[in-house]
């Protein structure tokens, strides 16, 4: 086996990793604690903590204006991705619970964002399919239910423009997409990995950023 898998994530070296990355500023911070306070069943959901810069910079990169992201959940991600929007970029958030996207709201609100962000509730199947249909889209965080993630990106993908991002959390599923037995969710996400893998419009790496994240390009024509 080639070398490369010589450095194990210690809790040490986590802090590590944190403490020299672009930290969390106040508003980001108090919704990550409030999200654990009221939500401690369901805040594994958020994404973590250093995917916050992560998206940020990749939104920078790649020059985005119009973002789209589908599972919003409490809306960490979301305001991570519009703070890096310029002031007339726009990030179309999709979820179905008004509840937990409260808090995201009140968060963008006091960072100063809120009106880059529309949030849009309902199955985000159907929001997607009501876009436009020719390429427009910058970037596109997936971070929803694993069993539509195939689904999802079929939609997004051809409204990706030339050399948009796709950035897909939780490709390793908790390491579940190794077990040759995987079903439910992990059988999905293995599903969904191979779909990417296969898929000649797009140029991805899978990452093992957190839970895994893949980033995937859209090809431009010089590419094809």
């Amino acid at each position: 086996m080639a070398k490369g898998n010589e450095t194990k994530i210690t809790d040490e070296l986590y802090a590590y990793m944190l403490a020299h990355n672009p930290p969390l500023d106040a508003v980001q911070r108090e919704l990550v604690e409030t999200t654990y306070a009221r939500l401690p069943e369901h805040a594994g959901m958020q994404s973590a903590e250093e995917q916050g810069p992560l998206l940020a910079f990749l939104v920078r990169l790649t020059g985005a204006r119009h973002i789209v992201e589908v599972g919003t959940f409490t809306g960490f991600s979301a305001l991570s991705m519009a703070q890096a929007l310029p002031a007339d970029g726009r990030l179309i958030a999709c979820d179905i619970s008004e509840e937990w996207t409260a808090y995201g709201r009140e968060a963008w609100q006091k960072a100063g964002v809120a009106d880059r962000i529309e949030l849009r509730i309902a199955p985000a199947l159907n929001t997607l399919r009501a876009m436009p249909t020719e390429p427009h889209i910058d970037l596109a965080y997936l971070d929803a239910d694993k069993g539509n993630y195939i689904p999802y990106w079929e939609e997004l993908v051809p409204r990706m423009r030339p050399g948009g991002l796709i950035v897909t959390d939780n490709v390793l599923f908790h390491g579940e997409v190794t077990d040759p037995q995987a079903t439910g969710a992990a059988a999905a996400i293995k599903e969904f990995n191979d779909h990417v893998g296969a898929d000649p419009r797009m140029d991805s790496v899978l990452l093992t950023v957190s839970d895994g994240l893949t980033l995937s390009r859209k090809r431009l024509s010089s590419d094809l």
